[in-house]
C-alpha cells in the first residue's frame, strides 16, 4: 500500500502522522492521509477500494484518515462510499472534503 503520512495541502491540515514513526502495518493513532492517487491506482479502481479499506482498518477509533483518490475514477460517492459502508457499516463516517489541485478527491473517514 502506498501511504503518504506527510502533511498535505489545506485538505489535510492538522494531520499529525509522521513517516519516521509509523510503518504500513502500524495502527495510526493520529490523523493521517493515505495517498491512493498514483498511476497504478488510476489503472484499477479495485486497488483504490482495497487500499482505502486497509487504511481505515489501520486508523484508531476516534481518529480520521484522509483518503486521497485518483481523479480518473470520479467522485468517491459513486464507488468508494458504498464499499466503505458495506465493510464498516455505521462504525465509520465518510465525508467528502474537496478536490485536490491535482484533480483527485479527498474523503475523510473517521472511526
Amino acid at each position: 500500500m502506498s501511504v503518504d503520512t506527510d502533511q498535505r495541502d489545506e485538505e489535510t491540515e492538522g494531520d499529525t502522522a509522521t513517516a519516521s514513526t509509523e510503518t504500513d502495518d502500524d495502527v495510526h493513532d493520529t490523523s493521517w492521509s493515505a495517498k491512493l492517487e498514483e498511476p497504478r491506482h488510476a489503472d484499477d479502481r479495485a486497488v483504490v477500494v482495497a487500499e482505502a479499506i486497509d487504511a481505515v482498518e489501520r486508523t484508531a477509533d476516534g481518529v480520521h484518515v484522509n483518503l486521497v483518490t485518483h481523479g480518473d475514477h470520479g467522485h468517491p460517492e459513486t464507488y468508494l462510499f458504498p464499499a466503505l459502508a458495506e465493510r464498516f457499516g455505521d462504525t465509520a463516517d465518510c465525508e467528502f472534503v474537496d478536490r485536490c489541485g491535482c484533480g483527485g478527491y479527498v474523503t475523510r473517514v473517521r472511526r
